[in-house]
């Protein structure tokens, strides 16, 4: 029961990071149909990506710690690639080059929701297979 429990705490958290993801992209589309404004459009994107990294980091460790190793392995990329932003620095968008960054950015934040869905469908299938699997005991 625990292991099903832990699939669908993974999943929850999993749709919590596709919902930040998809949210940047709808900001980025609206800057770029001029609905918003540069400063709003950035100031929008930038609130919501120190979350979308510490969420994708406690989902990182829970799958170390409860033993899903396969889970880890596949999860840990999309952290190492936040990461590497944040050292780097170049995890917050700026006002003055978000029209220069726009394409780069939008295909960036595309290929992490892939790998994100990814994911999710995976948990998904593990937690069905693991509810199945209680219910016959």
């Amino acid at each position: 029961m625990w292991d099903t429990l832990s699939w669908l705490l993974f999943f929850f958290i999993l749709i919590a990071i596709v919902v930040i993801v998809v949210y940047q992209l709808i900001c980025f589309a609206d800057l770029e149909f001029d609905y918003l404004n540069p400063y709003d459009s950035a100031s929008r994107i930038n609130n919501v990506i120190i979350p979308e990294f510490i969420t994708q980091g406690v989902l990182c460790v829970l799958c170390l710690v409860t033993g899903h190793w396969m889970m880890f392995i596949l999860s840990v990329p999309c952290l190492l690639y936040n990461m590497r932003l944040y050292a780097r620095r170049q995890h917050l968008v700026d006002v003055t080059e978000i029209f220069n960054q726009l394409d780069v950015a939008k295909k960036q934040r595309l290929f992490k929701l892939g790998h994100l869905i990814s994911l999710l469908f995976i948990t998904l299938f593990w937690m069905i297979y693991n509810a199945l699997e209680d219910d016959e005991m």
